[in-house]
């Protein structure tokens, strides 16, 4: 439906993880998505490039790390000295591999810096060069020059897949789809229906390039499900197609170079264990051996005592096939073993079923050992693949661990799937973030769909309320829900509490968010009711977070009520609070207009009363300076912060170190952008917008500083601001003449560490995407490097964005130039 489609989009890891408490699961603990993310090239490979000074020589070079396209390298000769370090683009360097200079007649010579460290040439390149690894000369030269190995496996592209129900067989596909090498196929002859279709990951072990199956002695056979749809003569040829089709189709067979090896394992036929049906892994069940092909696959059966029994589940397995156990294991980690269907009541007893059976249990020397070392803990949130649906990924929980298994509650799934049993090493689950990183719909939690039969708020809408509102009612009724001590009448029953929007709103809260309001809320329990007042009044400020801080709880103060946690987000920065609210109706006026002083706005503009048509307050005809300077007049010593300098303010993020402290300000721009002081504030704020720019400073450094510090602060920033007469937003005029302005850079860029390069982007509207930069070691040479087609395809971002941050790299590239080029 519609609304929940609203909410598929709004959907936000960072926020729902701040939201349930919870963290999310390392990526270092998804090794097969760290294997997709390599783009072929790997530290310590060696190549060979064009020495800067000397374009006609070249030297070796080994490679310290990558960032998609870029490459940094080192001359050879350097040792551990990283001084000259060098970024350069596979697309546009000089770049080779190892011998390409002697076959093609190029001379290898020393670059001057390392000259006195090496005598004698062909001595040092004889010993740097033995044993070691060229960079593949396929991705430095040619068709695929700097691609992405994953991308090679493009939509049309043919594998081979066994078909593991029935046999070792196998049979072609054809890449459908391929999302981060989550690859959807289709077999070859079924162009038209997608009813067969399977998702599979690139590095599975069932799945080969074209060709396998010839090599290793397997027929190339459709499987069972789908033989029946063609005739044998149709099947023939569509494979003498696929044969002469090969070369277009064919995909690299260095791609496969990480599959996991499948080893030799013991298994005989009839031998019984424990396994998960990988077709519905919700449950450990008796199955057995039953048919053992070669030394590295077997088929297992899960055991069916019915006389009428159905299809059969079984498949073929290797032996490091995730979900089969040794006898017992169940039982040993305190965990249900589900009977077999069929079997006589329900404590199912493994040496009676032996006996009965006649069998023997297959012994622990054939199953790999279980790992416990993984990184995965209990609460942990990641996506993982639904069983049941393959086509969806969803929010997963870690509900419980055992040896080197997970179990997982899905989340959001269109059908409610019981906790799935997955292997720590299982290529259907991911780390958070992977399906917005691929552009795949990430399935959103259910709960936050709201349900509109049991409010314990009733919200009275004025007009359509955003869809965020709906998600915060949603959660407050399963708060309450939950909870059974909450009384609803009487004594802690709040009365409706109405928003009164033509009533003055004061500095802080801005009059036109006010009016989308809902016209009341309510009644419902008071900490509740109250709560989602606050909630609400502060995302209806221009500043969010300087409302939380005018409402937090005064450390000096005395206790009179309810502590509760209120949060607010203000240019990208999360801030909590703790904040008093009242637990009985008798107190909610009087706490209601209290609040309102402290937001300098008019004591009626929300409350258990509604105002019909004039105010109480005569707050209309009073004019805004004289208003706030009467309900303001004693906080204006006091610029957003509790006497002393007390504050139970919290930021979401780390706080600053000494260092970072002092090179806060190593970029500067020629003149501050003063509409961002303004931040629409009305005329007649009590502290003007110099202020507020105070104000944010504060919340981002969160130290309680010196008063006489924060004065010299202040001073220094009202010269950016505009004097009270002025307090208006600038002219078009004015801002494009700013958007202009120079960027004055105070270090030279190509010196700029990772660290200098996050803080960079912090300050600009690309914000959000230092966390990439962060996570590829992106420093100052390398962001000098960047370009909008680079951008683009390694980090995978949308048109706008891409645009947005490369404006920002090209600025810093003018400057560069203009500064320090010379």
């Amino acid at each position: 439906d519609a609304g929940s489609s609203v909410e598929e989009m709004e959907f936000n890891w960072d926020e729902y993880l701040e939201d349930t408490g919870a963290t999310a699961a390392p990526h270092g603990s998804f090794k097969h998505v760290d294997t997709s993310l390599q783009n072929g090239f790997a530290p310590g490979m060696k190549l060979e490039v064009a020495v800067k000074s000397d374009q006609n020589t070249y030297w070796v070079a080994t490679i310290i790390t990558t960032c998609g396209q870029l490459l940094l390298l080192r001359y050879d000769g350097y040792g551990e000295d990283r001084k000259a370090d060098f970024w350069c683009d596979i697309l546009t360097a000089d770049l080779h591999p190892i011998g390409w200079c002697e076959q093609n007649k190029k001379i290898l010579k020393v670059p001057e810096g390392i000259k006195d460290k090496i005598p004698d040439q062909e001595e040092f390149l004889q010993r740097v060069l033995k044993g070691a690894c060229s960079a593949p000369a396929n991705l430095l030269e040619g068709l695929h020059r700097g691609k992405n190995p994953l991308d090679l496996i493009a939509p049309g592209s043919r594998l081979e897949l066994q078909n593991i129900r029935d046999s070792l067989e196998a049979w072609i596909v054809n890449v459908v789809e391929n999302v981060g090498g989550r690859l959807k196929l289709r077999y070859e002859g079924l162009e038209d229906s997608d009813k067969f279709d399977q998702w599979l990951f690139y590095l599975d072990p069932f799945l080969h390039q074209v060709g396998w199956a010839a090599q290793h002695g397997y027929s190339l056979q459709p499987p069972l499900a789908i033989r029946s749809l063609r005739s044998e003569a149709d099947w023939q040829e569509i494979l003498k197609k696929v044969k002469e089709e090969e070369e277009e189709s064919s995909v690299p067979t260095d791609l496969f170079k990480d599959k996991p090896v499948i080893g030799v394992h013991s298994f005989s036929e009839g031998m019984k264990l424990e396994a998960v049906d990988p077709m519905a892994p919700f449950v450990i069940c008796p199955a057995t051996v039953l048919k053992v092909y070669n030394d590295k696959y077997f088929m297992i059966e899960m055991d069916d005592l019915r006389a009428e029994r159905g299809s059969s589940q079984r498949y073929v397995c290797h032996v490091s096939s995730a979900g089969i156990f040794p006898v017992q294991w169940s039982l040993k980690n305190g965990l249900h073993l589900s009977p077999p269907p069929g079997y006589p009541g329900q404590d199912f007893d493994w040496a009676d079923y032996l006996k009965q059976c006649g069998a023997e249990a297959a012994p622990q020397s054939c199953f790999p050992s279980l790992t416990s070392d993984h990184g995965f803990k209990e609460n942990m949130k990641l996506e993982a693949v639904n069983p049941v649906d393959p086509e969806e990924v969803c929010i997963a929980t870690v509900t419980k661990l055992k040896d080197s298994y997970l179990w997982l509650q899905l989340e959001g799934s269109k059908k409610p799937v019981p906790e799935c049993i997955v292997s720590v090493e299982s290529m259907n689950i991911f780390p958070v973030g992977w399906c917005e990183t691929n552009g795949y719909q990430l399935r959103p939690p259910r709960k936050a769909i709201v349900n509109k039969q049991k409010k314990i708020a009733v919200v009275q809408p004025e007009k359509q309320i955003l869809s965020s509102r709906t998600v915060h009612d949603g959660l407050k009724n399963q708060e309450l829900n939950s909870s059974d001590s909450v009384v609803i009448n009487g004594k802690y029953c709040c009365p409706k509490i109405y928003f009164n929007h033509r009533c003055f709103s004061g500095p802080y809260l801005n009059k036109g968010r006010i009016a989308e309001l809902p016209q009341s809320v309510g009644p419902g329990n008071c900490v509740l009711v109250l709560k989602e007042v606050l909630t609400l009044l502060i995302n209806a400020a221009y500043k969010p977070s300087r409302v939380l801080r005018e409402l937090q709880l005064d450390e000096e103060a005395a206790w009179h009520g309810h502590g509760e946690t209120l949060k607010a987000k203000y240019k990208g920065k999360s801030y909590r609070a703790t904040v008093e609210v009242v637990r009985t109706a008798d107190r909610v006026a009087d706490f209601c207009r209290k609040t309102c002083i402290k937001l300098e706005c008019c004591p009626n503009l929300f409350g258990p009363q509604m105002v019909l048509d004039k105010c109480s307050e005569n707050c209309s005809v009073l004019t805004k300076t004289k208003y706030t300077h009467y309900y303001g007049k004693r906080k204006n010593k006091r610029i957003g912060r509790p006497p002393g300098g007390h504050s139970n303010l919290e930021v979401a993020m780390k706080k600053p170190n000494k260092r970072r402290k002092r090179r806060k300000h190593f970029f500067v721009h020629k003149k501050k952008r003063s509409s961002t002081s303004v931040d629409n504030t009305p005329a007649g704020s009590p502290q003007g917008s110099g202020a507020e720019e105070e104000d944010d400073q504060d919340e981002s450094e969160l130290s309680h500083s010196l008063a006489q510090d924060r004065d010299k602060r202040k001073r220094k920033l009202r010269t950016f601001s505009f004097s009270d007469d002025e307090n208006k937003p600038p002219s078009p005029k004015d801002i494009k003449m700013e958007v202009a302005e120079k960027l004055q850079l105070d270090s030279n860029p190509l010196e700029w560490s990772v660290a200098d390069v996050v803080r960079f982007l912090k300050s600009t509207d690309c914000a959000p995407l230092a966390r990439i930069f962060l996570d590829q070691e992106i420093d100052g040479q390398a962001l000098l490097l960047l370009t909008l087609p680079t951008v683009q395809e390694c980090m995978d971002l949308k048109l706008g964005p891409a645009i947005k941050l490369c404006h920002h790299i090209e600025r810093v590239k003018l400057a560069f130039y203009q500064q320090f080029a010379n």
